[in-house]
C-alpha cells in the first residue's frame, strides 16, 4: 500500500496532474515491487505523453508480461451524425480464472458518462466476458478493469436510452473481444475452446457444469492431444452435482453430435477428431432440464505450460 501511494504521488508530480492516479499491477506474489525501476518508468512515461495513436499501442505493449502479443479492441457507432468510440487494451495469459484474475484491462470512451453509468455498464460487461474465461483454473491476487470517459463528444447517454444502449453494446463488444484474446494467448496453450452449457434448471447450475468441464485437467489434456474424449466431458458435468440425467444428456462438437439422449454417436468419430484438432472449436452440452445457460471460454493444457510454470 505504501508503494501504491508513492506511485500515485510520483505520477502526479511527473505529469503535473493534480488528481490521484489509479494504481494497477501484477507480479510475483509475496515479493515487493522493484520501486526504483517503477519510479524511472513513471518519469519516462510522463515525458512521452501524447494523443498519438502509437502511444496507445506502446501502452498495450508495455503492460504485457507472459503474453506473446498485444491485445487491443475498438468499437465505434454513430449517433446524431457523430462517430462515437469505445477502445480498450488488456494483458493476461496465466492464472486466469474469475473473478477475472491476473489480468489488466483499460477502456476509454469519448462519451460524457457519469461514474454510476460507467460502473453499471462495466460490471454488466465484465460479468458476461472477463468473468467467463478460464485458462488454468487459478485465481490470482490482483486484477483490474477500468472504464474511463473523457466526454469529448459532448453527448450524454443518460439523455437518450438509445444512446445508452448503443454504448453498453460497444463496451460489451470490446470486453468480449479482449477476453477472447486473453484466452487465445494463454500460457503455452494450443487451442481455444468455446464451451456452451444449455438446458440446466438455472444459470448457476449451468455455470457449475461449465467450470467443472472447462477446468478439468483430464478434459484439458485430452483437448491438447486432439482426443474427442466425450466421456471425460460427461464425467466432469456429472460431478458438478446439478442433477444430470444421462438419458437426457446431449453433447455436440461444433454442430456434430457426440451424445444424444445419453447414446454415443460413434459413427461421427472421424468428424469429432477433425473438430478437436482445430485451433478453435465449440463444445455444447445440453442437459435438457431447463432454460439455464452459460458460456465459458477456456483452453487446453500442455506439458509446455508445466515447464513454463514449474519455477519463476
Amino acid at each position: 500500500m505504501i508503494d501504491a501511494k508513492e506511485m500515485s504521488a510520483i505520477a502526479q508530480l511527473e505529469t503535473g496532474i493534480g488528481s490521484p492516479f489509479l494504481v494497477c499491477s501484477t507480479g510475483r506474489i509475496g515479493r515487493k515491487l522493484p520501486m526504483q525501476n517503477i519510479k524511472t518508468g513513471i518519469a519516462a512515461a510522463a515525458k512521452a505523453l501524447s494523443e498519438e495513436s502509437q502511444n496507445s499501442l506502446d501502452a498495450a505493449d508495455a503492460i504485457l508480461t507472459s503474453d506473446t502479443r498485444r491485445k487491443c479492441a475498438t468499437a465505434q457507432f454513430t449517433y446524431e451524425g457523430k462517430t462515437l468510440t469505445v477502445s480498450g487494451i488488456a494483458k493476461g495469459a496465466g492464472m486466469i480464472e474469475p473473478n477475472m484474475a491476473t489480468m489488466l484491462a483499460f477502456l476509454a470512451t469519448d462519451l460524457d458518462v457519469d461514474n454510476a453509468a460507467l460502473k453499471n455498464t462495466l460490471v454488466q460487461a465484465c460479468n458476461k466476458t472477463f468473468n467467463r474465461i478460464s485458462i488454468d483454473g487459478d485465481m490470482s491476487t490482483n486484477d483490474t478493469v477500468l472504464l474511463l470517459a473523457n466526454g469529448k463528444s459532448g453527448l450524454v447517454p443518460d439523455d437518450s436510452p438509445e444512446l445508452l444502449q448503443a454504448f453498453r453494446e460497444a463496451v460489451f463488444m470490446v470486453c468480449d473481444t479482449l477476453a477472447e484474446k486473453i484466452v487465445g494467448d494463454g500460457e503455452k496453450i494450443t487451442k481455444l475452446v468455446e464451451l456452451i452449457v444449455e438446458g440446466c434448471q438455472t444459470e448457476e447450475d449451468a455455470e457449475k457444469v461449465a467450470r467443472c468441464v472447462g477446468n478439468s485437467l483430464l478434459v484439458k489434456t485430452s483437448w491438447y492431444g486432439s482426443d474427442p474424449n466425450w466421456g471425460r466431458l460427461a464425467d466432469a458435468a456429472g460431478y458438478a452435482r446439478v442433477g444430470l440425467k444421462e438419458a437426457c444428456f446431449d453433447i455436440h462438437y461444433d454442430e456434430v453430435p457426440a451424445l444424444i439422449g445419453g447414446m454415443p454417436q460413434d459413427s461421427k468419430l472421424s468428424e469429432w477428431k477433425a473438430i478437436v484438432a482445430k485451433k478453435r472449436f465449440r463444445i455444447t452440452l445440453n442437459l435438457n432440464q431447463g432454460s439455464g445457460t452459460f458460456r465459458l471460454l477456456t483452453s487446453d493444457l500442455s506439458e509446455a505450460y508445466v515447464n513454463f510454470n514449474k519455477s519463476e
